[in-house]
């Protein structure tokens, strides 16, 4: 379950902005400043390069895996092939991990339409579910394109979303095996009811066709030329695809610094609230809820992806998410030209270098950790700890960088 870090995050980025929109045009060449030229076109290189290119990976494997699920599901779990189930398993995971890769820029759409909680709550409510599953009428209401809408609707985020998907698909951190899925449910929270996976996967495909829904809108709501089938869906199913207030995308709205009803008042500000609101938001949360949750002990049970066992994957990807804002693209190994790292190389080595070490030295860290075992299994051990304190150092990194930026 998220916490209020990104509503924090988010009130923030709109109080920084609030004096931009009476503020006359003034993102034409001629009157930037050589630094203000610059974070333009580290803006017109990161929206692109980073969100675009993220959510557009995301929706695409997410629709992939609804079509998946779909055609296991029309098939019948009696029929379904464990290799078609290793697929929708890999697809899960490939969708997994553009969300993750994704969570530097929660700030708009993601936490404006509440799409971060709505696909991305755990821990998962198995005793909800149980009775929800153990309903053969609330089943049938799952069923078909309608089921779609229905578990929009009436099943709440805690049975939604990427882990509700996780829990049918994988199993103590593998994939689940047919024969489990042909028989009936076994996990301890179902005890005294019976669930059958074919209700397990008529719930898994519409749960999916709406995690599917979810990310077509953050793509849409960023990008102004998403996919048309990804718009149409947004349209059909009328949901807000726009700032509030405005008809522009996020992403036209973030390369409109500077101009008259754009939210972002200056370029310093904007590049700021990317690394605030963006990046230091995540590592902040990796480090002192996701991981500092259950390690502190005061919540043993808040494991994200506890199914398939892929938590310090998350946490490895959401560092990756500061590492392609920080470089100017996706999958980059190293600072693009125009991008907030090599700029702040630039302007001040000493601190891009220690950033640098420090994004360095987190991912080793979580690597570290994932070598001996999956956080569900070694929370409470000592490099837990040890990869807290080094995303905890990156994340003061990033808040320094964020306040010398404002100042150029």
């Amino acid at each position: 379950m998220k916490t209020l870090l990104k509503a924090v995050a988010t009130a923030a980025l709109a109080a920084a902005a609030l004096t931009a929109c009476n503020k006359d045009d003034n993102n034409n060449a001629g009157d930037l400043t050589p630094a203000e030229a610059e974070m333009k076109a580290i803006v017109e290189q990161y929206a692109p390069g980073v969100i675009y290119d993220i959510y557009g990976h995301l929706a695409a494997s997410s629709s992939d895996l609804y079509d998946l699920l779909n055609a296991a599901n029309e098939k019948g779990v009696d029929n379904v092939s464990q290799a078609e189930l290793d697929a929708i398993c890999a697809k899960f995971l490939e969708a997994r991990k553009y969300w993750e890769q994704s969570e530097a820029f929660l700030y708009g759409a993601a936490s404006d339409f509440g799409i971060d909680p709505h696909i991305d709550t755990w821990p998962l409510d198995l005793s909800a579910l149980a009775t929800a599953l153990s309903n053969t009428e609330q089943v049938a209401q799952l069923e078909g394109e309608d089921g779609i809408a229905y578990a929009a609707g009436k099943l709440g985020k805690e049975l939604l979303g990427f882990h509700g998907v996780e829990f049918i698909i994988f199993r103590d951190g593998a994939n689940r095996t047919v024969e489990s899925l042909r028989g009936v449910e076994t996990d301890a929270a179902f005890s005294g009811k019976t669930v059958t996976g074919e209700q397990e996967l008529i719930y898994a495909t519409a749960v999916a066709g709406d995690l599917r829904d979810n990310c077509y809108q953050l793509v849409v709501s960023w990008n102004p030329e998403a996919a048309e089938a990804y718009a149409e869906r947004c349209e059909e199913l009328e949901v807000p695809v726009s700032v509030s207030g405005s008809d522009v995308t996020y992403g036209e709205n973030l390369l409109a610094a500077t101009q008259r009803g754009s939210t972002y008042a200056t370029w310093q500000g904007t590049i700021a609230s990317i690394l605030k609101s963006g990046c230091s938001n995540i590592a902040n949360e990796v480090f002192s809820v996701k991981m500092g949750n259950a390690h502190s002990g005061e919540d043993v049970n808040y494991i994200e992806s506890p199914y398939s066992k892929k938590s310090f994957d998350d946490f490895i990807d959401n560092i990756l998410s500061i590492q392609y804002t920080l470089y100017g693209a996706s999958n980059a190994t190293s600072a693009k030209a125009h991008s907030i790292m090599a700029y702040a190389k630039s302007g001040n080595s000493a601190l891009a270098d220690a950033l640098e070490a420090d994004l360095k030295a987190s991912v080793a860290a979580l690597n570290a950790c994932k070598a001996k075992g999956a956080f569900v299994d070694i929370y409470a051990d000592s490099s837990v700890q040890d990869a807290m304190d080094a995303i905890e150092k990156l994340d003061t990194d990033i808040n320094n960088l964020a306040d010398w930026f404002s100042r150029q």
